[in-house]
C-alpha cells in the first residue's frame, strides 16, 4: 500500500473496531446467557404471586448485584494483575482462550443434559421459598452459580485480555450484567402493562417454561460453547 493510502487510515478506525467487535461478544453472551431457567422461571413465578413488583425488584436486584460484583472482583483483581505481566495479549492467546472456554462449555452442556432431570425438579421443588425474600434468593441463586458461570468466565476473559482501560472493562462488564437481567425487566414490564390479565400470561409462559426447563438449560450453554469454539477456530485459521 501507498504511503499516502496508509495515512488516510484513522489511526483510531482500528481500536475503536475492536472495541465494537468486544461489545458485540459482551450483548451476544449476555443475551444467550439471560435466558436461564434458573433466574426466569423464579421471577415468573413472583410476577404471578401477591406482590409482584416488590417481589421482582427484590429478585432483580439481588441478582444484578451479585453478579455484577462477583464479575468486577474478577475483572479488577486478578484480571488487572494478569495485565501488569502481559498488558497487551497477543491474538493467538485470546483465540486460544476462547477455544478453550468453548470446549469447557461443551462439558458443561453434556452435564447438564445427563442430569436434566434432576436439575428441572431442583428449579420446580423451590417454588414455594422464593416470595417470602426475593432479594435474598436472587443473591442466593446468582451466587450458587456464580462458581459455575462459564459464559460470564469467557466474558470476563476476554474484556481482560482485550488490554482496554479500566473504566472501558467496567462499562463492558456492567453492560454484560444489564443484558443477563433483560428479561426479568420485561417480565416486570409485562405484568405492569397488563394488569390483571397479565396474570395469566405469565402463568401460561410459568407452564410452558416448566414443560421445556429440562431440555432449554443445556441448549442455552450448548450455545455459547458453540460461539466461543467457532470464534476462537475460525480467528486462529485466519491469523
Amino acid at each position: 500500500m501507498p504511503r499516502h493510502a496508509r495515512a488516510r487510515i484513522p489511526p483510531r478506525s482500528g481500536k475503536l473496531a475492536r472495541v465494537v467487535h468486544l461489545l458485540s461478544l459482551v450483548l451476544l453472551v449476555g443475551v444467550v446467557d439471560s435466558l436461564n431457567p434458573s433466574t426466569v422461571a423464579p421471577a415468573l413465578y413472583l410476577a404471578g404471586g401477591r406482590r409482584p413488583f416488590r417481589s421482582v425488584l427484590g429478585f432483580i436486584a439481588g441478582v444484578f448485584v451479585v453478579n455484577l460484583a462477583g464479575g468486577l472482583l474478577l475483572t479488577l483483581g486478578p484480571g488487572q494483575a494478569i495485565l501488569a505481566v502481559a498488558p497487551h495479549p497477543g491474538f493467538e492467546i485470546r483465540r486460544l482462550l476462547e477455544l478453550s472456554l468453548g470446549l469447557a462449555t461443551f462439558l458443561v452442556a453434556a452435564g447438564l443434559w445427563l442430569a436434566r432431570d434432576r436439575l428441572q425438579q431442583h428449579v420446580s421443588g423451590n417454588q414455594e421459598r422464593i416470595e417470602g425474600s426475593s432479594l435474598l434468593v436472587g443473591a442466593g441463586i446468582t451466587a450458587a452459580e456464580l462458581p459455575t458461570a462459564v459464559p460470564y468466565f469467557a466474558v470476563i476473559a476476554a474484556v481482560v485480555g482485550s488490554g482496554r482501560s479500566a473504566g472501558t472493562q467496567i462499562a463492558l462488564i456492567i453492560i454484560f450484567n444489564a443484558t443477563f437481567v433483560a428479561p426479568l425487566v420485561a417480565i416486570l414490564a409485562l405484568r405492569a402493562l397488563t394488569g390483571a390479565r397479565g396474570r395469566d400470561r405469565i402463568a401460561a409462559l410459568r407452564a410452558r417454561l416448566d414443560r421445556q426447563l429440562a431440555h432449554l438449560i443445556p441448549a442455552l450453554v450448548l450455545l455459547v460453547a458453540i460461539v466461543l469454539t467457532t470464534r476462537g477456530s475460525v480467528g486462529l485459521l485466519r491469523h
